[in-house]
């Protein structure tokens, strides 16, 4: 992680995302511009929540810690999100890993001067309401979409979700938890991606997917994941 002493830069994240209309202006003082590189930890699980972030470029992976030792794949941010929500209201240690799979710019809050200060502050309160309630639509959107279509388009969604400006997309994920996330078994999981590459839209080799016919890989996603996957 690397603070960005920045503060032009700084103050353009703020007033592109209007945290005006969030922060007061002795909270934003404290507000401080950090830079992770891709595959970088953002957030570990059962950390302290240092600082509360908010992503204003970049895209990261947000992973669940199992009593096992795995971690399941849960979901993907990009701007404009938050991350560190409940363990900011609650203030309990951090529940998830969060990875940058992109270079990845993040406004940082000390988590101590929003408890201080911002937890009766009505605009703020109304932040946090309306981040966990997209969050929680997202949850079941996202769930009932796994029960709904065939895996295909779930496996379409996830690998135009990874995308960036390259023709192919590294799996940073096991197939074991890729297919936690889809809601299938490795099997199934499997035969769907030799499914796409008979039909010679993906070319799968080394945990490397190289993307042949993305217009088709969007169609068969129907773009049916929201935003904040």
């Amino acid at each position: 992680m690397k603070k960005i002493s920045n503060k032009d830069l700084l103050n353009h994240y703020i007033n592109k995302h209007s945290l005006e209309n969030i922060f007061d202006k002795d909270v934003l003082r404290y507000a401080q511009l950090h830079f992770y590189e891709k595959n970088e930890y953002i957030l570990k699980s059962e950390f302290d929540l240092e600082y509360y972030y908010l992503i204003v470029n970049g895209k990261v992976k947000i992973s669940y810690l199992l009593e096992n030792g795995k971690s399941m794949l849960l979901k993907f941010y990009k701007e404009f999100n938050s991350l560190g929500d409940i363990e900011l209201l609650k203030n309990i240690p951090i529940r998830c890993n969060v990875e940058a799979i992109e270079d990845t710019h993040l406004i940082a809050m000390p988590s101590d001067v929003l408890r201080k200060i911002s937890l009766d502050n009505p605009k703020f309160l109304r932040h946090l309401i309306d981040s966990l309630s997209e969050k929680l639509y997202a949850t079941l959107n996202n769930s009932s979409y796994n029960l709904t279509y065939p895996l295909i388009n779930r496996l379409s969604s996830y690998l135009v979700e990874l995308i960036t400006d390259k023709n192919y997309v590294i799996l940073n994920s096991s197939l074991n938890e890729i297919s936690q996330f889809l809601g299938t078994t490795y099997r199934h999981l499997n035969r769907t991606f030799k499914e796409l590459e008979s039909r010679s839209i993906i070319k799968y080799e080394n945990k490397i997917i190289h993307i042949l016919d993305k217009d088709r890989l969007h169609e068969l996603s129907k773009n049916l994941y929201i935003k904040s996957l």
